[in-house]
């Protein structure tokens, strides 16, 4: 029993550090879950454990939410969408994740759970993405932010963001990525991100919930209920830290790290 409850412990605190710093939760969920002995949680309940993050991106940025609500209750919510436009950013750049996500949910998801979720795929994808984060951050530093971007911007953050069901590639990891080599400042990047995260994560969540109903039953509750917690709080200190490290650091030290990680797992294959 006990071990079950670390079990679920250590799920949510992989989850929720490193849904948002751009290192990938879904390759350290299934490689530290191997370091510690545990059970592979598997896409599904690394799926239902992603809750705990979208609620914490959802509590983070309750201020942005609530302002939403306010122009829609003042009837100003066409003018929000005409000058700031976050909102239709928001819904068109989760577009491509929806189609993509559903498509291999649907169509091929034994080439998904066997072959992306190799350790050799994780290694392969985390080398490559260091790569992109590297000339993400050499960059030269943007003017695009979340007021005065374009619709055609939103969507192609939204593209690259359909890329992160691949285990390693780190949904922050590539949207921010993509949004620097796009021309956003650093700060607007990570929050754009972080925004896009809250339907992208949860709609994953709820897919993985429906497609696969009889093995969640399986799911102890009280164990399932820390784990979320767990993630919920450990991503609200990712949040935090990344906002505040990344302005003014960039994303060097994650490169580092993504090396370090795709090496060890080639040497231990």
């Amino acid at each position: 029993m006990f071990l079950e409850y670390f079990e679920y412990i250590i799920y949510g605190l992989i989850q929720g550090f490193t849904e948002f710093i751009p290192i990938s939760s879904t390759a350290h969920l299934k490689v530290i879950s191997l370091f510690f002995g545990i059970d592979d949680p598997g896409p599904s309940l690394s799926a239902i454990i992603q809750l705990g993050s979208a609620l914490a991106l959802i509590y983070y940025f309750k201020n942005d939410i609530f302002k939403l609500r306010r122009y829609f209750s003042q009837k100003k919510f066409f003018d929000f969408l005409t000058h700031k436009r976050l909102l239709c950013s928001i819904l068109i750049g989760t577009l491509p994740i929806f189609l993509l996500g559903g498509t291999i949910k649907l169509f091929v998801p034994c080439f998904f759970d066997k072959v992306l979720r190799s350790n050799l795929s994780i290694a392969l994808v985390s080398l490559l993405m260091a790569i992109f984060m590297y000339i993400a951050d050499r960059s030269k530093r943007g003017y695009l932010n979340l007021a005065n971007h374009k619709l055609s911007d939103s969507f192609l953050i939204g593209l690259s963001q359909a890329f992160a069901i691949i285990p390693g590639v780190s949904r922050s990891g590539i949207t921010i990525s993509t949004a620097l080599v796009s021309g956003w400042e650093r700060g607007d990047a990570a929050k754009f991100s972080f925004l896009l995260g809250i339907p992208a994560i949860s709609f994953a969540a709820i897919v993985e919930f429906v497609s696969s109903f009889k093995e969640f039953t399986s799911f102890s509750l009280y164990p399932l209920i820390l784990g979320l917690i767990t993630t919920f709080l450990s991503s609200l200190i990712a949040i935090d830290f990344l906002l505040k490290y990344f302005s003014s650091n960039g994303l060097k030290l994650f490169i580092i790290y993504r090396v370090i990680f795709g090496v060890v797992i080639l040497l231990n294959l």
